[in-house]
């Protein structure tokens, strides 16, 4: 349960600081937005640490394992930003969250989770849904498509190598390395493409980035160390339903029938699997 709650309240957390990155990215550069995302982070990242335990929650055995996450997490979170930028958040969200489908796949080998037939055959039909919405050859795919399924492929992998460092590292120590390496590689990339100095207004969106994307990492880290892959993936189909709601709201952007039926099949796969791993639990 513990586990469950985490996942939904870092699905809540990312979908706003997704909503903000859209945003602000129609006036400052992908590698500013990611330097904000994890510099800010540290913030609450160390609060937690100091919390949890301190210093001594840091130390680790993996530290080739760590840097494997960093790279593959920030590549994915650039992806993810620039695909935000030139994406209606809908058609984002949708493509973005083909990672739980991604996620249970990869479970088989990284893990050794067992997935049953009737998980396979809903992945499977969650990936017809995402089809159903990305609707290959479309402009969804020419207007950065191609960016948010790479992003979810890498965010599915990164979250597989955190469930690996779970099993020896504490939660802070795997989301503080990574805020880190987040903080050193923005602070190369703007040094390097540019910066662009922001108004107040705009300088606490980015810092709520920052905020928001630390709280909803830590709890995403927790996350999958208390529950597996294969129950917490599909409960990050939701974020589709909260993407559409503040894409409404803010932008008034209305899906078609379309994508709203890929969407529901893609919600609905999710949903039986997680009602399938809560029976085969209740037989262990």
């Amino acid at each position: 349960m513990l586990g469950v709650a985490a996942t939904l309240l870092s699905v809540l957390l990312f979908s706003v600081m997704d909503a903000t990155v859209k945003w602000l990215s129609s006036a400052y550069p992908t590698h500013q937005i990611v330097f904000f995302r994890c510099a800010v982070a540290l913030v609450p990242v160390l609060a937690f640490i100091w919390r949890a335990g301190g210093l001594r929650l840091l130390r680790t055995q993996r530290p080739a394992l760590h840097f494997f996450r960093s790279v593959v997490g920030l590549t994915a979170m650039a992806c993810a930003f620039y695909g935000f930028s030139v994406m209606r958040l809908a058609d984002a969200v949708a493509v973005f969250y083909s990672a739980p489908l991604f996620m249970a796949a990869l479970s088989v080998p990284m893990l050794g989770e067992h997935v049953g037939i009737r998980r396979w055959s809903a992945i499977g039909v969650g990936f017809v849904g995402v089809l159903t919405v990305v609707r290959p050859g479309s402009e969804v795919f020419s207007n950065g498509g191609v960016y948010m399924l790479a992003a979810a492929f890498l965010v599915a992998l990164t979250t597989n190598i955190i469930r690996k460092l779970s099993a020896s590292d504490d939660p802070a120590s795997i989301t503080f390395y990574f805020t880190l390496s987040g903080t050193v590689a923005g602070t190369l990339a703007c040094a390097w493409f540019g910066w662009i100095s922001p108004p107040l207004d705009d300088l606490m969106l980015l810092i709520a980035v920052g905020l928001l994307g630390g709280c909803a990492q830590y709890a995403l880290t927790i996350s999958f160390r208390y529950a597996e892959v294969g129950l917490v993936a599909p409960l990050k189909y939701l974020s589709i339903v909260i993407g559409g709601v503040i894409g409404y709201l803010v932008w008034s952007e209305v899906p078609d029938v379309r994508s709203l039926l890929g969407m529901a099949v893609i919600i609905a796969s999710g949903v039986y699997m997680m009602h399938r791993e809560a029976k085969l639990r209740k037989r262990i």
